[in-house]
């Protein structure tokens, strides 16, 4: 007995394409253009009409490695923060948590802040203090807390602080500076944002 059903339709095979570069050309490979005259613009709007040198017109670039090419120099390591810099940006950011729940009275800032900016900071920290949530003295469930901390030290003696906190169903963000002085971590800047 013969089969009665019929093939279904036939797909065209899948091809698979290389991605397009997005990364700028290296500056080995376009050489004419490197290092621009002064006054050109990085981006050249008008065009100069000629395709770039080395390449074949009407061809992407091929992303792939080519043997004996030389290849883009290594990126840097990411910056390491060292653990008593965390940690002095993490008592910073919990004193001032503390001092928005009610906890600590302002004035206990002062002794982390750079004295030049002590004026700045609790300015800083009042703004932060008019978005939360009235403080309600015999509560022990803090109204503000911290979200989230990122911290990054782009020197041995600085830290930069950005910190997610939420209070009152809103949240917002403060940006510090810690600069390491006189043997301890004081607050040079602060802002909530």
């Amino acid at each position: 007995m013969a089969d009665s059903r019929r093939p279904g339709p036939t797909r065209p095979p899948i091809r698979l394409r290389p991605a397009p570069v997005a990364d700028p050309p290296y500056v080995d490979e376009v050489p004419d253009l490197w290092p621009r005259p002064p006054g050109q613009l990085a981006l050249d709007l008008f065009g100069t009409g000629r395709p770039a040198a080395g390449r074949p017109t009407g061809r992407r670039p091929d992303p792939r490695p080519r043997p004996g090419h030389p290849s883009a120099p290594p990126l840097p390591p990411p910056a390491t923060t060292t653990p008593e810099a965390t940690r002095a940006a993490h008592r910073f950011v919990g004193t001032c948590l503390e001092i928005l729940n009610g906890y600590r009275p302002p004035g206990q800032i002062r002794a982390l802040v750079e004295p030049g900016s002590t004026v700045e900071v609790t300015e800083q920290l009042a703004r932060a203090a008019a978005r939360t949530p009235p403080v309600r003295r015999r509560s022990t469930r803090p109204a503000v807390h911290l979200r989230r901390l990122r911290v990054c030290q782009p020197r041995p003696t600085a830290v930069e602080v950005a910190a997610v906190v939420t209070g009152g169903g809103r949240s917002w963000a403060m940006a510090l500076r810690l600069e390491h002085r006189r043997g301890t971590w004081l607050c040079t800047t602060l802002q909530v944002i």
